[in-house]
């Protein structure tokens, strides 16, 4: 025993000198989540609760009508005790404290709970089914829970098993709400917002093991949480106790565990995606230590991980073989300084930063043999260091202020030894693919095939929150105020063009810049330069006021009201965009039926705003080269990479084809006519009605329907026709089928220069061949869900928990991102550069008409236990997006990139005789009209995971051991395809409705976790 004891303190010791050293790097600031606990008991006495880790204690009187309420504590476990004139009334009882909910202990005239049916105990903590104050849709789930199950270790996974939530288009990442796209959702870590502010896909991370609870919300959430129109995810990291702790966990997932990826082919036999030689691994390690650096003061949690994740895969084609290593460390801690009872100081601080290396080398598909040449490489560094402040003040028994300051930093960073040398070369697999696989599929250029990009966010966050107990009212309030830099240069490296061989597809084709391709020429490039950059700030700031009323004993009503304000500032640091008094009315209320917590109905009508990203500020605030030159490709020649001395091809550049097109172009110096001078926030009503129930103290139920609407949106439209005459086209960001002021001139064909405003659903843009002025449809996204569940939770034995979701996710818009195309330039995704293109309201990506969740666990023994979840899903719609649609000849989607946002629902029909409509006057050629899902859905998919633990059988050591299977039937069903049908009018791609993504292979994991 001794000898453990000594390892224990010598492991704590490493752990607290890491993260001791680590927090004397950065500051750290934050708020951390906390839970509440409430009931009825007899008036007048005094309940207590202490904290079972710290020792920290709470009172407070019952009051006159029989209820109390004990706010603001940090999630764990506790004792509860009832005093009456001095004198404990029955015996403590131990009560489990959740993360954003409260747990329900009603108590009886002898201090015992009188709510026995109600709630379960698990060992000796009193547990909810079902939370009586909540009027909000959330999943809650434990560390200990997710240890029974498996779960990949990442925060997307977990929100994955709540009902409703999807993951989005593998293009490019991300999660989906209810309905809502992957650029919608807010991301918090001890009150921390990590979310990502330049796209909004992603957020910061921390290890698995470094959190304590994760709460997912799907909807109904309260107006403290704001900036989203999707769904939040609220966590909370572990945190030290009175009692010296450590731990060692590994984990291993090596690449012979992992399944060979299908390779997939076009119709013709062609190669679409190679994938069976691509390997992966993964090994990590973490000791972490805790323990009271004051005995019932001042306690510490501190983790250091070490990371390795080494991989290899091919391109498309497979002629190339990139190796990647990726080997870094994160450091965390928590400390929380209980200066006294009533008075808390939490710090937290933690580095996500990495850097990875890839090198890219030549390679033999058929032999598996790699080019002996040395390999071409680049280097990429992401992540960054985090901190937050919290001060949490009880002042009596009825108020309570928190305060908290943060820092959320992320940073990406990508270089190559090529970028100054040479120019990234590229082409177009569905026009040149066949000719660039009968040269041999040769590399192409000397760069490997990036940006060259220097990017750096920073967020600091400040918050203020009250509680105010007034009676039958608690009065929450408070204000929350975020500054968000993004300083981003982006270029295309050596001459900064991008480079892309075409070739022919009709006979009359016409270039994206207006000039019909000569004849003769069979093959051309287009070089792209595109080059921007600048330092951007985002003010957000919100007031927000809540009033938690109990109308009677049984039924509380939630008013509440945010008010929320959002200043995007351009390069020069003026303003760019300006929404403010933004006003969200929220309204809840949850009924206990049978006034013992056992039943519940609740209901939640709000209204929340999505921010406009920086992405938005960056591309349209701070100045944009981006023009696009096309000339005909006489061929290519050989040439000798001048970084690695490998041979490659470079193609012969011929005669300039047409003008440049530079109407991508947008200077910072003038912008009234790059954004509306009146433009609106986007915001989405939500409505919610539910039902939940504890059949037993284990076993509970719940129904619920969801109802949300999005009816307005902001993207860059296209505008040709601002007072009534063609002019230069403009691509201000606006609010498509709204009014939109921009500034006209008298170039413009403006009777005057000044202020115009148009309503564009119904003029801005004329057709190129009748000049027939029109709007665009209005925007409109719905969302219709019925979720069923039934949950048996742990009782030290077994755990089962089910969910059905139905849902319809419709419209003509899928938010600010543009899945159908894998474009997720967040709020610029072309949806609105064509009248056509949003013509049709229909399914939307995100449609899943059935969900089906379960997850279970399994205890045999005190050796062996375990644990599976099955996911499965209908499958998405499939568009089949043209070209043009009828009497008009401009192209409403790209006739070059099969991954433009654009489309239109039209299709030409060629005459008989004819291979497409290129040659038919416009005003004569004949559409047929395809909606959203013309082409049908994608497959179900269903994804089974299974673990088995062993624990070590010796008292006093803990020792586990989990081997998990993810993806246990190996399924890899397509899950996105190509909705490109036309190239040209009429002529349809052979490369649609052809696979793009596919799931994932199965692949095992090893974790060994010993804690003492």
């Amino acid at each position: 025993m001794s000898s453990t004891r000594n390892l224990r303190k010598s492991v704590l010791s490493i752990a607290m000198g890491v993260c001791l050293s680590s927090l004397a790097v950065v500051p750290a600031y934050a708020q951390s989540a906390t839970g509440s606990v409430a009931g009825r008991a007899t008036a007048g006495d005094q309940v207590t609760i202490v904290n079972s880790a710290t020792g920290a204690s709470r009172t407070v009187t019952v009051g006159t009508d029989g209820s109390y309420r004990l706010s603001q504590l940090p999630v764990g476990d506790y004792s509860l005790q009832v005093t009456r004139a001095g004198q404990a009334v029955g015996s403590p009882l131990q009560v489990n404290v959740p993360l954003g909910g409260t747990a329900t202990i009603n108590l009886g005239g002898e201090g015992g709970l009188t709510n026995l049916d109600t709630v379960q105990v698990v060992g000796s903590r009193v547990i909810n089914r079902v939370d009586v104050y909540s009027t909000e849709t959330a999943t809650n789930i434990s560390r200990e829970e997710l240890a029974r199950v498996p779960v990949d270790q990442t925060l997307g996974s977990i929100a994955l098993l709540a009902p409703g939530v999807l993951s989005g288009n593998s293009s490019f990442g991300g999660i989906s709400f209810g309905g809502s796209s992957v650029a919608e959702n807010s991301v918090f870590i001890n009150g921390l917002n990590v979310t990502d502010f330049y796209r909004r896909q992603s957020f910061s991370t921390v290890p698995f093991a470094f959190y304590e609870e994760f709460q997912v919300k799907t909807g109904g959430y309260s107006v403290e949480f704001g900036r989203s129109t999707g769904g939040v995810i609220n966590a909370v990291t572990r945190r030290g106790s009175n009692v010296f702790k450590g731990g060692i966990q590994t984990t291993f997932e090596p690449a012979a565990w992992h399944a060979e990826g299908d390779d997939h082919y076009y119709a013709d036999g062609s190669v679409n995606v190679r994938s069976s030689h691509d390997r992966t691994s993964f090994t990590k390690a973490n000791v972490w230590g805790s323990g009271p650096l004051v005995k019932d003061r001042l306690f510490l949690f501190a983790m250091y991980e070490w990371r390795d994740n080494p991989s290899r895969f091919t391109n498309a084609a497979g002629n190339s073989l990139s190796r990647r290593e990726s080997s870094n460390g994160f450091w965390g801690g928590k400390l929380d300084w209980q200066i006294n009872d009533d008075h808390l100081l939490e710090l937290l601080a933690f580095s996500d930063a990495g850097d990875s290396l890839t090198k890219v080398y030549t390679y033999n598909f058929d032999t598996a043999s790699v080019g002996a040449a040395a390999p071409s490489q680049s280097s990429s560094s992401g992540g960054g260091k985090n901190g937050s402040i919290t001060y949490t003040g009880h002042f009596g028994e009825n108020f309570t202020a928190k305060a908290m300051y943060g820092i959320n930093r992320s940073s990406s960073f990508i270089r190559s030894p090529a970028d100054e040398l040479c120019n990234w070369v590229t082409y177009n697999n569905a026009s040149y693919g066949a000719v660039y696989r009968a040269m041999g599929s040769p590399v192409l250029g000397c760069h490997p095939g990036s940006n060259v990009i220097s990017h750096e966010d920073e967020r600091k966050a400040k918050r203020l929150d009250f509680e105010w107990s007034l009676g039958d009212h608690l009065l929450r309030f408070g204000w929350d105020h975020e500054l968000m830099t993004t300083d981003r240069v982006t270029f295309y490296p050596g001459d900064g063009k991008q480079y892309t061989a075409y070739g022919r597809t009709s006979p009359t084709q016409v270039l994206d810049n207006g000039t019909p391709l000569p004849t003769g020429v069979n093959a051309f490039l287009m070089a792209r330069e595109r080059a921007d950059g600048g330092v951007f700030d985002i003010e957000a700031s919100a007031l927000y006021l809540e009033d938690v009323w109990n109308i009677t004993p049984n039924f509380m009503l939630n008013l509440g009201l945010r008010l929320d304000n959002f200043e995007n500032k351009t390069a020069a640091g003026t303003t760019f965009f300006d929404t403010k008094k933004l006003l969200s009315p929220r309204l809840g209320f949850s009924w206990d039926m049978k006034g013992d917590g056992s039943t519940k109905l609740f209901g939640n009508l709000g209204r929340y705003y999505l921010p406009i990203s920086s992405i938005m500020s960056y591309t349209f605030a701070g100045g944009l080269t981006d023009e696009r030159t096309f000339y005909a490709l006489d061929g290519w020649r050989a040439a000798t990479n001048p970084v690695t001395g490998a041979p490659y091809m470079e193609p012969i550049i011929g005669a300039q084809i047409g003008p440049v097109d530079d109407t991508f172009n947008i200077s910072v110096a003038d912008l009234r006519q790059s954004v509306d001078h009146d433009i609106d926030a986007v915001y989405q009503d939500e409505a919610i009605f539910g039902f939940q129930s504890a059949i037993s103290p284990a076993w509970s139920w719940g129904v619920n329907a969801t109802y949300r609407r999005m009816p307005n949106a902001m993207d860059d439209v296209r505008i040709n026709a601002l007072c009534g005459v063609r002019h230069g086209t403009l691509f201000p960001i606006a609010n498509p089928g709204d009014e939109l002021t921009l500034w006209g001139t008298t170039a413009m064909g403006c009777a005057q220069d000044g202020w115009v405003t148009i309503d564009t659903s119904r003029e801005g843009y004329m057709t190129s061949t009748t000049n027939t002025i029109i709007g665009y449809s209005k925007p409109k996204r719905t969302y219709k869900a019925v979720e069923f569940q039934i949950d048996r939770a742990w009782d030290g034995k077994w755990a089962f928990n089910a969910s059905y979701l139905w849902s319809k996710s419709e419209g003509n818009h899928e938010g600010p991102v543009n899945s159908d195309t894998n474009y997720g330039d967040t709020g610029m995704v072309q949806h609105w550069d064509h009248p056509a293109n949003n013509q049709d309201y229909g399914p939307l990506f995100n449609d899943r008409t059935h969900q089906i969740k379960l997850r279970g666990s399994y205890e045999l023994n005190e050796v062996w236990s375990f644990g599976a979840t099955l996911v499965a899903q209908s499958g998405g719609p499939i568009n089949a997006f043209g070209v043009t649609w009828p009497n008009d000849s401009l192209a409403g989607g790209s006739v070059t990139s099969i991954g433009s946002g654009g489309g239109t629902f039209w299709h030409c029909i060629p005459p008989a005789g004819l291979p497409n409509c290129s040659t038919v006057p416009v005003a004569n050629r004949v559409y047929e009209y395809a909606g959203r899902g013309w082409g049908g859905r994608l497959p179900w998919t269903y994804n089974l995971g299974a673990n088995v633990t062993w624990t070590l059988p010796v008292p006093d050591i803990d020792l586990k051991v989990r081997f998990s299977v993810f993806n246990l039937l190996d399924q890899q069903q397509v899950i996105n395809v190509s909705q490109r049908y036309e190239a040209q009018p009429g002529q349809m791609r052979s490369t649609w409705n052809t696979g793009t993504r596919w799931q994932s292979p199965r692949y095992a994991q090893l974790v060994v976790t010993w804690n003492f």
